[in-house]
């Protein structure tokens, strides 16, 4: 009897693996629906960053905003998200992936409820940092499930939805924004979301059981660790947000914040590297492939956001259009994005994944080279191919570089990790509108300043469009000061628009010089993440 039990195991060892081997690869559809909730759920939060990007001057009129203020209304949903990306991987340990899902979807819904039922711009700012703050916690969790719920071999599904939904988000923002804003009103930009938010945090506490909540480590939270990367990340924030129009440091209020910075990120690291349980733990670098993640994560957030920014700021300043005529020019990159997705997810199965990020990178930088020599006539359809490389080249490089970062990371570091990342993005993102911005001011006044020193009289081509003005203003008042203003005003317009080209120009040699990095990468697989043991 014993031998017939010693020899069990063994006789019996290769079917028992077979079976588990094969449960490891089924998918529970409870957990996809969940799941597919939860995408929803991040996809939201994205997307408020830029819904509103395109309908700014209807809310400044609605709220009576001067325009420094408004420009608030996206830059404290910015601070408070950035502050609130990486303290989610502590949270999710700590309250566990279901319910802190559901709080960061229930608190996004109540104050998206609030922003679109405020009458000033003080509430509306208030407003607007809770609902960054509260729906940050939504986008690594998602990432962070993904690696922990499915198999390695369902990854070429799950990370194209992903990815697809980490980058349509912001690119689509404008285009919802201006139909939302056109076909009703701005108010219907926060309203939009709270049926489905109330949707989302019902189904998340039915559905989600991912992980267990280990509250004991509430017990242990470092509050000098919150309070110091809140100073770091806002005030970093703050100074790439202000310092562009205000001469960086030459004004009070970004220096200062500076100063902040530099103070908190001192304390901050400190507190990383020495308290009992950090609020974020940054042991992930260690992993080479999830530091160059970041890295590429970082640079893509650049030309995600950046973009995002320069063409709807082309269109409104340059081409006068409206709100909804820039989200229809913007709904192209979406389109790209959205068809590229199931191809990323077959190629992934067959090619090298950093070959596909230097192709993605590639892809990006001819969106961009080609409109290093765009005039002040470029309009839809001169935009479109370089937008359908732009979303081509950017699903090609994000979905392999999220999978390089996150899928060869042990279980036990994928939820600090995953916030640490999508943190990487939204500060690329910050990064690149702060560095966009500076370089269109700075090329802006030397373009100016260089085609006054040609247009003057000895120039025919001045005298003559000079002479055509003022026969055109003949009997309208002051004709030869009229024309004079219209020649100037030219004059600057042709200055943004070469502004506008040398900001592409930039970016082309950037993400050309980019792509040559991913073979420093070691070669990622699919083949899932080494165990906590290692």
């Amino acid at each position: 009897m014993s031998g017939s039990t010693t020899a069990t195991p063994t006789m019996g060892g290769p079917p028992q693996a077979a079976a588990t081997a094969v449960d490891s690869e089924r998918l529970v559809p409870k957990r996809v629906f969940a799941f597919l909730i939860m995408v929803f759920g991040m996809f939201m939060s994205i997307l408020d960053i830029q819904i509103v990007s395109a309908s700014l001057s209807e809310i400044q009129a609605g709220l009576s905003a001067s325009s420094n203020e408004i420009s608030w209304v996206q830059t404290a949903y910015l601070i408070a998200e950035v502050i609130a990306i990486p303290l989610s991987g502590f949270m999710s340990r700590a309250l566990g992936t279901r319910y802190l899902f559901a709080i960061s979807a229930a608190g996004f819904t109540f104050a998206s409820l609030m922003c679109g039922m405020t009458s000033t711009i003080g509430e509306m700012i208030l407003w607007r940092a809770i609902q960054g703050f509260l729906g940050a916690g939504m986008i690594p969790t998602v990432f962070a499930s993904a690696y922990t719920i499915f198999p390695r071999s369902k990854m070429f599904v799950v990370t194209p939805i992903i990815g697809l939904v980490a980058t349509l988000a912001p690119t689509v923002g404008p285009t919802i924004g201006g139909y939302l804003t056109e076909a009703l009103s701005w108010h219907w930009l926060f309203f939009i979301n709270v049926l489905p938010g109330i949707g989302i945090t019902i189904g998340v506490l039915l559905l989600v059981d991912f992980d267990e909540p280990h509250l004991e480590l509430l017990d242990r939270f470092d509050w000098v660790g919150l309070i110091s990367m809140g100073g770091f990340l806002g005030a970093l924030e703050y100074v790439l947000e202000e310092g562009p129009q205000y001469d960086w440091l030459d004004d009070e209020s970004v220096a200062f914040f500076a100063v902040v910075c530099g103070l908190s990120a001192i304390v901050f690291f400190y507190r990383v590297l020495t308290a009992e349980e950090p609020i974020v733990d940054i042991r992930a670098f260690k992993n080479k492939n999830f530091a160059f993640g970041s890295m590429f994560s970082f640079c893509v957030g650049i030309g995600l956001y950046g973009l995002t920014y320069i063409y709807p700021r082309y269109l409104a300043e340059i081409r006068g259009y409206s709100a909804m005529m820039i989200g229809e020019t913007m709904f192209v990159s979406g389109i790209a994005m959205f068809l590229t997705a199931p191809l990323v997810g077959r190629l992934m199965q067959k090619m090298d994944m950093r070959i596909m990020i230097a192709i993605g990178l590639g892809l990006f930088a001819l969106g961009t080279w080609q409109m290093t020599w765009m005039t002040r006539d470029y309009d839809f359809w001169e935009l479109f191919f370089p937008q359908v490389f732009r979303g081509c080249g950017m699903m090609m490089a994000m979905v392999p570089v999220n999978n390089i970062a996150l899928g060869t990371l042990p279980p036990s570091l994928l939820k600090n990790a995953s916030g640490l990342f999508n943190l990487t993005r939204n500060l690329g993102g910050a990064v690149g509108l702060a560095l966009i911005n500076t370089i269109l001011n700075h090329r802006t006044d030397l373009h100016i300043s260089r085609l006054h020193e040609k247009v003057n009289w000895g120039n025919a081509t001045a005298v003559e469009t000079l002479n055509m003005l003022t026969q055109k203003f003949q009997g309208m008042g002051d004709a030869s000061m009229m024309a004079l203003k219209q020649l100037s005003m030219i004059t600057h317009r042709q200055a943004s628009v070469m502004s506008y080209a040398d900001s592409f120009l930039i970016l082309t040699v950037f993400y050309l010089a980019l792509s040559t990095l991913v073979f420093f990468v070691d070669k990622p697989s699919l083949t899932g993440p080494p165990p906590d043991a290692h």
